[in-house]
């Protein structure tokens, strides 16, 4: 796996409070976790990180990290995986994997602005964006083009 630094030095800090506020607040660490990876001294790098034991309410579940943070959460049905990726303020992306047909049952029901099907590869014709607060508005496609129009109504 390769993966690459942080953009800057603000963004790995805040990455690290996140990783911190998840141990602080319980989850179980599995791997990664505070401090720089072994070997990678200069950059912006963060140690890959994974949570067990995460709970919905947990800061680490509910925010928006953009980090190699991981939280994993049980779920015992479908009804409740949807819950759980809903109940979030946020809506940028999210994936879905299983049978084709179902996991497209499911991905129809989460609120984010794009969602991957068993690892389905980013189409840069697609409209982006996020539902919440992760984003106002679409980039890419024909929807990115009206951002910069204005619609006028004539009323004859």
């Amino acid at each position: 796996m390769h993966l690459g630094p942080l953009a800057s030095a603000a963004q790995r800090d805040r990455v690290q409070c996140y990783i911190q506020k998840g141990i602080d607040e319980g989850a179980k660490l599995v791997t990664g976790g505070t401090g720089k990876p072994e070997g990678l001294e200069d950059g912006y790098f963060v140690k890959p990180t994974v949570f067990s034991e995460v709970r919905n309410d947990m800061t680490i579940a509910q925010e928006e990290i953009f980090g190699p943070v991981l939280s994993i959460l049980p779920y015992d049905d479908e009804a409740q995986a949807v819950a759980i990726a809903n109940d979030s303020p946020y809506g940028l992306s999210g994936g879905v994997w299983g049978e084709a047909d179902r996991a497209k049952g499911v991905a129809r029901k989460i609120r984010t602005g794009q969602i991957e099907v068993n690892g389905g590869a980013f189409n840069p014709n697609a409209p982006f964006g996020g539902y919440k607060q992760s984003g106002y508005g679409r980039e890419y496609g024909e929807h990115g083009f009206e951002e910069f129009l204005e619609t006028k109504a004539m009323q004859l």
